[in-house]
């Protein structure tokens, strides 16, 4: 049981980190807001997609990640 909380903890911890990096910074908003009006109406539909699904996805493993690791320090 601890060898396989053990794989899904690892697993769920490059995933999480995966998904973080994957991000783009909060920075990144003040560049498209300088750079003009074409990258609005065409491409921000799809980044917004993109950025709600990494957002998701990171709440979703940073639960399991605590999840596992509180359950892993329980049967320790």
């Amino acid at each position: 049981m601890e060898t396989l909380l053990y794989v899904l903890l690892i697993i769920v911890a490059i995933g999480l980190i995966t998904v973080v990096l994957l991000q783009s910074g909060r920075s990144a908003g003040l560049s498209g807001a300088i750079s003009g009006g074409a990258e609005q109406l065409m491409g921000k539909q799809k980044a917004r997609g993109i950025e709600a699904f990494l957002s998701r996805m990171t709440v979703i493993l940073s639960i399991l990640f605590f999840v596992l690791a509180i359950l892993l320090a329980y049967f320790l």
